[in-house]
């Protein structure tokens, strides 16, 4: 791990790459909310699901 050697004080960079991955986290949410509402919220077949409507 990335340790400056400072005890009780976080490291700069792993604070900056939680909060990215932070955001990334929401902006991913947000894209598939908007997703969902644009196709009227319906949920992707899986493939046994798939199987068997096409029966």
């Amino acid at each position: 791990m990335a340790t400056t050697g400072n005890k009780g004080k976080p490291d700069p960079r792993k604070e900056r790459l939680k909060a990215a991955l932070r955001e990334n986290l929401r902006r991913r949410k947000a894209q598939e909310r908007g997703r969902e509402e644009a196709t009227g919220a319906e949920a992707p077949e899986s493939g046994a699901e798939a199987a068997d409507s096409a029966k």
